[in-house]
């Protein structure tokens, strides 16, 4: 098994509670409802949302557009929670 640093946990975290943040507060979805209307695993939505797994980006785009959100809005919003600062290497 890979370790995962704290930057990586960091960006999985704020990315999960980012999606749940917008699919319970904005469109009022449930996991069950966007796993199946766009073919996705509701447990593995699940484990996004709670960070514990990596996102896949073509899962990431499924979710976005389940959303009805554009990706650069939905990349925009990610970018401003994690921080202008955010960077997964050092310089």
């Amino acid at each position: 098994m890979q370790q995962v640093d704290e930057k990586t946990l960091y960006f999985r975290k704020i990315l999960g509670e980012t999606i749940t943040e917008l699919r319970e507060n904005k469109n009022k979805l449930s996991r069950n409802k966007i796993a199946g209307e766009y073919s996705l695993n509701d447990s593995n939505l699940g484990k996004i949302e709670r960070a514990d797994i990596d996102c896949k980006f073509v899962t990431l785009w499924k979710i976005v557009e389940a959303l009805n959100i554009d990706f650069k809005d939905f990349i925009l919003i990610l970018q401003s929670k994690l921080g202008k600062d955010f960077k997964f290497m050092d310089e």
